[in-house]
């Protein structure tokens, strides 16, 4: 798993360095982010040696010219995109003031807002600091938000005071992250199957039909399934996009060598999820050479390519089936009429016209609907929060499902 360690500035920073190596002991890759602060107290050269990664201290890194470049100008967001969960110890005051409050002036506090990974603090203060009725509001909205807080241990404090405020022992720091990680692999007993991406149907050896999907939702309930322990199997059409780690990815390139790829590999799922944007037809002739321009109207005559969605789910079983809705229009109407259709369990669907939502975006903004009525509307998000939502509702529904009846399961 990859953590990151963000360090901020207390006289307990040294003892980051010895967490470092424990972390690393059990497995994990750790990449240190220091406050301007912590500097103060470390080098961040000892984390660089412990770690074997880069240790990040600013927001802004300056390159040979003196300026600021953009590759750090947007690196949070890379490091917020790989991140397992961010461990911040010692977390401060100010830092736990930060993050409740949602400011981000600098590297720690941004890739904070930036990042969906699970967050464990342990903080560490003067015992008046702790107690402050401010610093135990921003506890409770951390909390409430599901941030992991590693209370203080008591003692006497570099302060000269004795009470709560020191840092909590490594051994109890190590507990919550294994506790946080061990919740995060909810689907290890689970194969998941993702298509992804669009489909190409040739018109001629240089021209094909195709669509504006980029394959960038699909990707990331992928990797959202790999990071909670799924065994995943991603089916992809043309994209640009790296593979996620830990992913077996297929590449295929039309609606009928994607139905085949699905074929041959969906006993073994568990959770199937169609997040592909399939071509609906296909040339029904395929040219053997170029169609060459001529100033006469040009007339192509397309077939339906095969409905993989449907074709999967008349054979679902025990399987979990989720599948897509790209809509323009009356998308609550057209979604719950694909759920019954298609027999999916759950349809996610979009307006793909809005902003902010649809092809070519990093964000997207979808309601999921549920063979068990259950309707989910969601603002706008990212589509890597998109994915752990989708995911949740599947866990949700195998849950609910299981605790009926078979005599009620068996009509469903």
């Amino acid at each position: 798993m990859r953590i990151t360690l963000g360090v901020t500035g207390g006289v307990a920073a040294y003892k980051s360095a010895e967490l470092v190596r424990l972390l690393q002991t059990e497995g994990h890759t750790v990449q240190v982010v220091m406050t301007r602060a912590a500097r103060e107290f470390i080098t961040p050269l000892t984390f660089a040696a412990l770690s074997g990664q880069k240790v990040i201290t600013d927001l802004f890194t300056s390159g040979e010219s003196g300026d600021a470049n953009l590759e750090s100008a947007i690196e949070h967001i890379a490091v917020a995109q790989r991140t397992d969960l961010l461990l911040v110890a010692p977390a401060t005051a100010d830092t736990l003031a930060k993050f409740a409050r949602g400011l981000a002036d600098d590297f720690l506090s941004t890739l904070y807002l930036a990042s969906t990974a699970p967050v464990v603090l342990a903080p560490a203060m003067n015992v008046n600091m702790w107690q402050h009725p401010a610093t135990q509001e921003n506890l409770a909205a951390l909390r409430k938000r599901g941030v992991r807080i590693v209370e203080p241990g008591e003692g006497y404090l570099a302060c000269g005071m004795t009470g709560p405020g020191r840092l909590a022992a490594q051994e109890e720091i190590l507990k919550a992250v294994r506790e946080v990680v061990e919740a995060q692999q909810d689907l290890a007993a689970e194969t998941v199957l993702v298509t992804a991406g669009p489909t190409c149907e040739d018109l001629d050896p240089v021209r094909f039909i195709s669509n504006r999907s980029s394959g960038k939702m699909g990707y990331s309930v992928a990797e959202a399934a790999a990071r909670r322990g799924a065994k995943v199997i991603l089916i992809s059409g043309p994209t640009a996009l790296e593979t996620p780690e830990g992913v077996e990815r297929i590449d295929v390139r039309t609606a009928e060598e994607m139905l085949r790829a699905v074929q041959a590999r969906f006993s073994p799922a568990s959770i199937a999820i169609f997040a592909a944007a399939v071509a609906d037809y296909r040339p029904a002739e395929p040219a053997t050479a170029k169609i060459k321009r001529t100033k006469e109207p040009l007339t192509i005559r397309l077939e339906p390519n095969p409905d993989i969605l449907a074709t999967l789910a008349k054979e679902k079983g025990d399987r979990l089936v989720v599948g897509f809705a790209a809509e323009t229009d009356q998308v609550a109407e057209n979604a719950r009429k694909k759920l019954t259709q298609k027999n999916a369990d759950l349809i996610v669907a979009n307006d793909v016209a809005a902003e902010g939502a649809g092809f070519d975006v990093d964000t997207n903004i979808v309601t999921i609907f549920s063979r068990d009525s259950r309707d989910l509307p969601l603002p706008r998000m990212t589509k890597a929060e998109v994915a752990q939502r989708i995911l949740d509702e599947v866990l949700r529904l195998r849950g609910a499902l299981r605790s009926k009846p078979a005599s009620h399961r068996a009509g469903d």
